[in-house]
């Protein structure tokens, strides 16, 4: 299980990187190198940054959540059990 969270964790993070890096630093729109000019037609200047900006924030939760479950799963045993050895 702590495997394919960390697989996850990978993936996602990759994906949030690439994302990043779509967006112009200038908040103007997707960037042209990435495809821009079709994004900014398909669905207009703003509406692709909502959507570049909602995605990055939803991987960064994701990310940030799945850090959570992963550190809770892999230190939630041994604290107890290091409790109840030294009783």
């Amino acid at each position: 299980m702590i495997t394919a969270l960390t697989i996850i964790i990978a993936l996602n993070c990759i994906i949030l990187m690439a994302v990043v890096l779509i967006q112009n630093p200038k908040g103007g729109g997707v960037d042209s190198t990435f495809g821009g000019a079709s994004a900014n037609q398909m669905f207009g200047a703003a509406k692709s940054t909502d959507f570049i900006e909602k995605l990055t924030w939803g991987l960064a939760i994701s990310l940030f959540v799945l850090c959570l479950i992963t550190a809770v799963m892999v230190g939630g045993g041994e604290a107890g059990e290091v409790i109840q050895s030294r009783q």
